[in-house]
């Protein structure tokens, strides 16, 4: 598919507890939560749309920052194709549709969303968030001292089974890549 036929936000804003992301009620589902999101109408482009759809779905308003990835999923048996911006919360408006909201930390909208390229989007957002206030968030941290951790355990284990005699030099690292 070369062009979105629909345009969708990751709205955030900053808390004190850091950002919070908006999910509405899936449309006609209750209990189920998604970003907001709707049909390209003509003459509008897929940010347009994004803006439009916050506004009505969820009575927010946002500012778009940046364009995300598209997605391509199946909608009442067709595909479409989602452009999706992350956007930042300026304020209130009229919602034109009766769903509700929540604003929920980066662990409970994960929870939330029941689709992996929903999921896999909000850890886009989260990144792109966490960068500009350039601070790395815990969950980050934890991965790469996960990471180095395994490392030092494969090397120790390597080290253990090397035949007798032989010696073992760990390879040269470059400054700022790791192994």
């Amino acid at each position: 598919m070369s062009r979105s036929t629909h345009g969708g936000a990751v709205v955030f804003k900053l808390t004190g507890e850091g950002p919070r992301y908006l999910l509405v009620e899936a449309a006609g589902t209750r209990d189920r939560w998604v970003f907001p999101k709707g049909h390209v109408e003509n003459g509008e482009t897929a940010a347009v749309t994004a803006q439009r759809e916050v506004s009505e779905e969820a009575g927010v308003r946002a500012r778009p920052i940046r364009r995300l990835r598209r997605v391509e999923q199946k909608q009442e048996g067709n595909w479409i194709s989602i452009a999706y911006f992350l956007m930042a919360y300026i304020g209130r408006a009229t919602p034109l549709e009766k769903r509700r909201i929540r604003w929920l930390s980066f662990d409970e909208a994960s929870e939330a969303l029941d689709l992996e390229k929903s999921r896999r989007l909000l850890r886009s957002a989260d990144r792109l968030i966490s960068l500009s206030k350039e601070e790395e968030p815990p969950r980050h941290r934890i991965r790469r001292a996960a990471a180095h951790f395994a490392e030092w355990l494969v090397l120790g284990v390597l080290a253990f089974f090397r035949p007798r005699g032989t010696r073992w030099k760990p390879r040269a690292r470059r400054p700022g890549k790791p192994l």
